[in-house]
């Protein structure tokens, strides 16, 4: 079993968890670690039905490499709009994308929230809800790679 150090404000902790997630100050110190796919739901459904301010998660899984640094060689961002029943997907590693759409084409943006803190996403990056909880699914089990479900695209300014 392969051990993973991951960043904490008071040092490194050694895990060997499948997902790590942070969306509220409390998972700086101590993240949520998902595993199965009834815990990705538990998750969209804390995203979609919490505050307001934090409905966006960063998730890192485990069985990617770290750089040089120790830090996690890519990000997927999750985030949940359970009123309209929408959400937004990001993932970086040496590209950034996000996810593509049907409808926001206005050229406008929209804000979710990782403790509070906005991040802007083109409105087209709307999908919904029941295919970004199905991306998440196939993050987890894919290892961390892209998931092909959704389709991407990459953000002019971002």
């Amino acid at each position: 079993m392969d051990l993973w150090k991951w960043p904490r404000r008071d040092g490194w902790k050694v895990t060997h968890n499948r997902v790590q997630v942070y969306y509220c100050v409390q998972h700086a110190d101590e993240p949520l670690v998902i595993r199965t796919p009834e815990d990705v739901d538990a998750l969209i459904d804390a995203l979609a039905t919490g505050p307001e301010f934090e409905n966006l998660a960063i998730l890192h899984s485990s069985e990617r490499e770290l750089l040089p640094s120790g830090f996690p060689d890519h990000e997927f961002m999750v985030g949940a709009d359970g009123k309209r029943q929408v959400g937004v997907l990001s993932f970086m590693d040496e590209k950034n994308f996000v996810s593509l759409g049907s409808s926001g084409s206005n050229g406008g943006e929209v804000a979710y929230f990782v403790a509070g803190n906005p991040t802007e996403f083109p409105s087209a990056a709307e999908i919904p809800l029941a295919l970004v909880c199905q991306a998440a699914k196939e993050f987890l089990s894919s290892g961390g790679r892209r998931p092909t479900c959704v389709q991407w695209q990459e953000p002019e300014i971002w």
